[in-house]
């Protein structure tokens, strides 16, 4: 029997010497990276970094592969090793027995108890947010959905240690700081070098988010209490290697890497999720509709997160439509199979979750925004279709958390009030960190004030 060799790798088309494909990237990286998966077949060659293959993998089986079956063999790869060198080594960057050893460390502060803890004050901070806005008033729900998120962390890391104005410096810093990182994955390393106004904003802002949680750090360990915070479990967290307590610039590191992965991403999804209710009627009467006979008056709690199913289904279409992650890679230590192919060592592979999740093959009709496709039992989704939280050893370790954070937060939003969208507004999504509206401006309406 002759075995058939697979057709080669095929090569974007576009690239230019120094920069790859930084241009298409930094012109229109989602748009981009959508052509690779209309004009490509499985695998598709791109340069991010002159001198490194990166190979874009497409097909879901395949993905599934790089994830869970190659996992343990692979790296991080260069997304998560320039978030690591932006922001410092942490459970999101770290690769191996690192990562093991680190996750474990932080598994606690996600554990069912401490979720259940959090919920009042996800609720509460939800709260405080509706009544900040004033009805009638046109608000920017992108970066009041940022607001939002960090307030959320904010009381669930530092039990809202931070004063107001510190708080404001470091909501205004870490900003910054994810638009930065998101910039610097597209772009090659010589140009963070360069004494660019861009680059110097950059780092004074890391520099200072850095300075704001050590400075947290130091005055809860000279406290000596334990608030029963995510920061107080870090304080507590041994080195496995040496027994020794984290030093305090792991403890930065950790939650500065949580605050730029977690925040953006809530972020993003709650603004997506507010959109689609927006637009459409019926699915916001039907949230409704369910929050009333599921909760009546009550306010949402931990136990009332599953007793939700169309609310989930709503929050799972946004994750798909609009899902938050436009390049997750990987990198080989040695010559790897992928499939019917072998990638030499040192190759990059990258997959695309906001692209994938948008493909007709997979997706009937994938542009629509439809909650009960969930429902379709015949809707059979190959291994590696749908993956909102990553798949294999390093699937996001906050994957309860931020469910509950969403379901929490929009209970909690959409039973106080109701947005307008201004009549033929287009509402673009743009990748930075993370996939998130351009700009989603509308105007804020009372619903009802009994439920809190």
């Amino acid at each position: 029997m002759t075995l058939v060799a697979p057709p080669p790798i095929p090569r974007a088309a576009g690239s230019v010497p120094l920069l790859g494909h930084a241009v298409q990237l930094m012109r229109d990286n989602l748009a981009f990276i959508a052509s690779l998966r209309e004009n490509y077949g499985p695998l598709v060659e791109i340069t991010l970094q002159p001198g490194t293959r990166t190979v874009i993998v497409q097909d879901p089986e395949l993905i599934r592969t790089m994830l869970v079956d190659l996992g343990p063999a692979l790296d991080k790869g260069r997304f998560f090793e320039k978030m690591g060198q932006l922001l410092g080594d942490s459970v999101v960057t770290a690769a191996g027995q690192e990562h093991v050893r680190k996750r474990r460390q932080l598994q606690p502060a996600f554990a069912r108890p401490e979720i259940t803890r959090y919920v009042d004050i996800m609720r509460a901070e939800a709260t405080a947010a509706v009544d900040s806005w004033t009805p009638g008033r046109t608000l920017d729900v992108r970066e009041a959905m940022v607001k939002l998120s960090l307030d959320m962390l904010a009381k669930t890391v530092f039990s809202g240690s931070l004063d107001e104005r510190t708080f404001r410096r470091l909501r205004q810093d870490l900003s910054v700081v994810m638009n930065g990182v998101g910039a610097r994955i597209m772009l090659p390393d010589w140009v963070e070098r360069l004494p660019l106004p861009f680059n110097r904003r950059f780092t004074a802002a890391r520099d200072a988010v850095r300075a704001t949680i050590s400075q947290a750090v130091t005055d809860l360990q000279a406290s000596g209490h334990d608030t029963g915070d995510m920061l107080s479990l870090l304080l507590r967290a041994k080195d496995e290697e040496t027994g020794e307590p984290l030093t305090g610039h792991q403890i930065c590191s950790e939650i500065l890497t949580l605050a730029v992965a977690g925040t953006e991403t809530t972020a993003s999804v709650l603004s997506w999720v507010l959109y689609e209710l927006t637009r459409d009627p019926d699915i916001e009467d039907r949230v409704l509709a369910e929050l009333e006979e599921v909760l009546g008056d009550a306010p949402v709690t931990f136990e009332s997160v599953p007793r939700l199913p169309y609310l989930n289904r709503v929050i799972q279409e946004a994750l798909r439509l609009h899902h938050t992650g436009w390049l997750v890679t990987r990198r080989t230590l040695k010559e790897t199979s992928l499939g019917p192919w072998t990638v030499p060592a040192g190759t990059e592979l990258a997959y695309c979750q906001h692209a994938l999740h948008r493909d007709p093959a997979l997706f009937p009709d994938p542009l629509t925004f439809d909650p009960d496709r969930w429902l379709d039992e015949e809707q059979a989704l190959p291994d590696g279709a749908f993956l909102p939280f990553g798949a294999g050893k390093h699937k996001c370790i906050g994957d309860r958390f931020a469910l509950t954070e969403l379901i929490t937060a929009i209970a909690t939003i959409v039973r106080r009030i109701r947005f307008e969208l201004a009549p033929g507004q287009t509402v673009r999504p743009v990748a930075r960190a993370t996939v998130r509206p351009r700009t989603l401006l509308m105007t804020v309406r009372p619903r009802r004030t009994s439920a809190q």
